[in-house]
């Protein structure tokens, strides 16, 4: 493919996402529309990034260098057009010598093959290739015209179309790859001289044309090249990443019972014949090894989950969560940075968060880790074969010894050492036939 720098375009408020936030994080599929792109940029093997914010961005900022540590990020202090912000990177990029995909913050779903076959139609005698789709609707798209031989001539507006030209269906996404050198000497011819007073990046198609230069046309579906606008556009691009993810997990060899009511991660891994029950949701951080079931109704997050395990339904797993070939976690459990070992059982409505539950231990109905004492978290170690009866709490720190039980409702403050039986419930007392003389009481009452 040759050497390769992105521009990411990102500088839009999004002024129709009616947000404080900035549009290129909003986000789809656990991820940012930024992150989305820059992911692609990754797979690209780009040898430079630079991102074109605008000013007062650093959340921006931010956001990219969690995807790419050593990305260039430039300032657009002024939106004066597209043209004018693939400019400001010019210096981010001064030395670099190869071809520079640009790319916008806001068009998430790109395939790294379809701008693959794009960047590779890069070439000394065509220094431009521009990316295009056949549209459903081709009302409002800047429309390519292209020659005989199969080269862009010109990108035409469709307010500025001929009836011929408004008949033509291949139409602009805006994503280009253009030799470097040639990048900057046609952004630095560019005029504003249009109704809206900006720069166009696509202005450059013409330019090189006349140059007597050739431009390539690479295609993509549209949907690829899709851009978000407003909030109705990210609630239908997340249905349509959805059901591209969904459908790799199947053909990955997962089952989905009801694929349209579960929702998955971008990062979501999902090995080979995992169930996973209708209502289920999956965000950033979670892997789901062979052969794991996830009942209905549960929520996981930056989780890893075993081979074999079992989760739900109704299940919450939290961040650093892990469970281990074969552990169970069961109904109204939630589980937080903690570790459940292999083969043990969290069953039912209960707590368990900064602590290990060791190999084949059972955790009863209503047991709590009692991790926080109001300004930090302790941990609580649970051993091996251990036996927690129901309705009990462990207050941390403290650590139950293998194969050690603790008697239903005991509040363990101290260590227990294995082996060992820990009861601290209080006495039962009974008071004999006093259930019987009430009853004669409220009968007498009632007469």
């Amino acid at each position: 493919m040759g050497k390769l720098a992105c521009i990411v375009l990102a500088a839009g408020m999004g002024t129709r996402m009616k947000s404080a936030r900035p549009k290129v994080l909003h986000a789809i599929a656990g991820r940012t529309l930024l992150g989305h792109v820059l992911n692609v940029a990754n797979q690209m093997e780009a040898a430079k990034v630079c991102v074109v914010a605008g000013p007062d961005m650093d959340d921006v900022a931010d956001e990219a260098r969690s995807y790419i540590d050593d990305v260039l990020v430039a300032v657009q202090s002024e939106r004066l057009g597209t043209g004018h912000a693939a400019k400001m990177a010019k210096d981010q990029l001064k030395g670099f010598t190869g071809t520079v995909l640009v790319l916008y913050g806001d068009v998430p779903l790109i395939r790294s093959d379809s701008l693959a076959d794009l960047v590779a139609r890069v070439d000394a005698n065509t220094p431009v290739a521009s990316l295009g789709f056949e549209a459903v609707d081709p009302s409002g798209y800047g429309r390519f015209v292209i020659d005989d031989e199969g080269f862009l001539q010109a990108i035409v507006e469709h307010k500025d179309a001929s009836d011929a030209e408004r008949a033509i269906t291949m139409c602009n996404s805006g994503i280009m790859a253009v030799e470097a050198s040639h990048l900057w000497a046609m952004l630095d011819k560019l005029s504003n001289d249009n109704a809206s007073g900006e720069y166009y990046l696509t202005d450059i198609v013409g330019l090189t044309v006349d140059a007597g230069l050739k431009v390539s046309v690479s295609t993509c579906s549209q949907t690829e090249v899709a851009g978000i606008n407003d909030r109705r556009q990210l609630a239908a691009m997340e249905q349509v990443l959805q059901n591209r993810l969904r459908d790799a997990a199947m053909m990955g060899g997962a089952t989905l019972v009801d694929p349209n009511s579960v929702y998955l991660s971008a990062d979501t891994v999902i090995g080979r014949d995992v169930i996973i029950e209708p209502d289920v949701i999956i965000g950033p951080g979670v892997t789901i090894g062979d052969r794991a079931r996830i009942l209905g109704f549960s929520h996981i997050e930056k989780a890893n989950i075993g081979a074999g395990a079992m989760v739900g339904p109704f299940a919450r797993l939290r961040p650093e969560a892990v469970l281990d070939a074969g552990a169970k976690v069961g109904n109204f459990v939630e589980i937080k940075k903690s570790r459940i070992e292999s083969g043990a059982k969290v069953n039912h409505f209960t707590y368990i968060g900064d602590a290990r539950v060791g190999a084949k231990a059972n955790i009863g109905a209503g047991t709590i880790t009692c991790n926080y004492d109001g300004k930090h978290k302790h941990f609580t170690d649970i051993g091996a074969n251990v036996f927690i009866g129901s309705n009990s709490s462990l207050v941390a720190p403290v650590k139950i010894g293998e194969g050690a039980y603790v008697g239903s409702g005991s509040v363990i403050t101290k260590d227990v050492p294995s082996g060992d039986l820990a009861v601290t419930r209080p006495k039962q007392i009974m008071v004999s036939g006093w259930a019987t003389r009430l009853a004669e009481k409220r009968a007498k009452e009632g007469s």
